[in-house]
């Protein structure tokens, strides 16, 4: 194996013999294997090893071990003990998953400060696993394609060997590991594909790891050309916004296989619902979807990718008596000035006694009403933009400036009749809003 394990990465990874390469070894069979043959190759590694505190003196022994491991191969040994139940609880996740995020953001760390590339001991029977598992959750194309062999600095070069194969060459070189005895505990969807279902398919076809492996490189190939035909796609249909990009849905519908393209688009962002995502195009102006940290939203012919905010629809801010310029949450000036000038969406002139202070200025809300310049009467805030013809997006983005409840101004729109400039103002403030 070891000459086997050689070629590989001389073939696949050539420049892993010049770099420093930090090892997950959590003192399993595969990272055990993973580290003495690196260390039998003489490449420049050491070893990183999470304490996670969940199976008592069970998980300190592991580090023990691990800490030996480093002693025996004369390579640096790095540890960290963490609370994941604690860190779980404190997120509202899984214990998995908190080890998972505890465990790659402490390695993040490590590679930030010294290291080239990080090393995990995956293999071929952790491909089939993951294959399955998504398989059951009804993933598409990209998650079935398996683990990915580099990902940005993580690199898993023991993807392409069985488990049978690295228990093997451990036994006849003598080498020894731990047993995590959580792995013996089928609760988990995972310890549940391994130790039922894959036993079970070996049963049927004992190459069962090596046919997923030819499958994977098909659907690799396909996933490949997905993407090509995507990056065209987008070019055609997309536009690049602040916050993420909006879709032409008039382009779209001249195209076939429209809900694949939606999933294509949109799967990576969290929405997978397919269902839900197809009737969106179809659905009335105003109509969304959410995922975690972003909303779809139909407008008109338009689908619009939003980053989700917090929402500051409450939030207010002040101007204070003879503050000039303002930065947050827009950037506000505003002077004394001897005549008024010209108007424009960005420019307004008031008269300075029919303010009192502070000066608010905050999110436009469902029930504003305004008396627009040059109008006699009132007009509903809501209106006034439907008027306007501002897409759902922008409207969401509307500011007021108020002074004592009332409106001042729509900022970069209107301004209130009842604050305008007379032959009786004395003193004329002009209020500018900068883009």
């Amino acid at each position: 194996m070891l000459r086997a394990f050689e070629q590989h990465l001389q073939e696949n990874h050539p420049g892993l013999k010049q770099q420093k390469l930090l090892i997950a070894c959590s003192g399993g069979l595969d990272s055990v294997v993973l580290a003495r043959l690196l260390a039998k190759l003489s490449y420049n590694i050491a070893l990183a090893h999470v304490n996670f505190g969940l199976r008592g003196a069970e998980s300190d022994e592991d580090e023990a071990f691990v800490r030996r491991l480093a002693q025996d191969l004369e390579c640096p040994f790095y540890v960290k003990g963490v609370e994941t139940e604690v860190y779980a609880a404190e997120q509202g996740i899984s214990i998995q998953m908190a080890a998972r995020e505890l465990r790659y953001g402490w390695f993040e760390e490590l590679l930030s400060q010294e290291f080239d590339r990080l090393l995990t001991a995956h293999h071929a029977d952790d491909d089939l696993e993951t294959f399955l598992i998504n398989l059951s959750r009804g993933a598409g194309l990209k998650g079935l394609t398996g683990i990915p062999e580099t990902r940005e600095a993580v690199v898993r070069p023991l993807l392409g060997f069985e488990r049978q194969q690295l228990m093997s060459y451990a036994k006849k070189e003598g080498w020894h590991w731990r047993e995590d005895s959580s792995n013996a505990n089928d609760k988990y969807l995972r310890n549940a594909f391994r130790l039922k279902a894959i036993p079970a398919l070996r049963e049927v076809d004992e190459d069962i790891v090596k046919a997923y492996g030819k499958t994977k490189s098909h659907l690799q190939a396909s996933q490949r050309l997905v993407d090509d035909y995507m990056g065209l796609i987008s070019k055609l249909l997309l536009t690049p916004t602040a916050t993420g990009f909006d879709l032409d849905l008039e382009k779209l519908a001249d195209l076939p296989n429209q809900d694949a393209i939606l999933y294509a688009l949109y799967g990576d962002y969290g929405f997978t619902d397919l269902v839900a995502l197809n009737q969106l195009p179809k659905a009335q102006s105003g109509k969304f979807l959410l995922a975690p940290g972003y909303r779809l939203l139909k407008d008109r012919g338009r689908l619009i990718l939003q980053l989700q905010e917090k929402n500051n629809q409450q939030e207010v801010f002040f101007i204070k008596k003879d503050e000039k310029n303002i930065e947050q949450p827009l950037r506000i000036s505003v002077k004394p000035i001897g005549k008024v000038g010209y108007h424009d969406p960005s420019t307004i002139y008031v008269d300075k006694a029919l303010l009192h202070y502070p000066l608010e200025i905050r999110k436009w809300r469902e029930g504003d009403r305004f008396q627009p310049f040059g109008m006699q009467g009132n007009k509903k805030i809501s209106k006034f933009l439907k008027d306007e013809k501002l897409s759902l997006a922008a409207k969401e983005n509307i500011w007021l400036l108020c002074s004592d409840q009332q409106i001042v101004w729509v900022v970069g729109h209107r301004a209130d009749d009842r604050f305008k400039v007379t032959a009786a103002t004395q003193e004329i403030l002009k209020i500018t809003y900068y883009l």
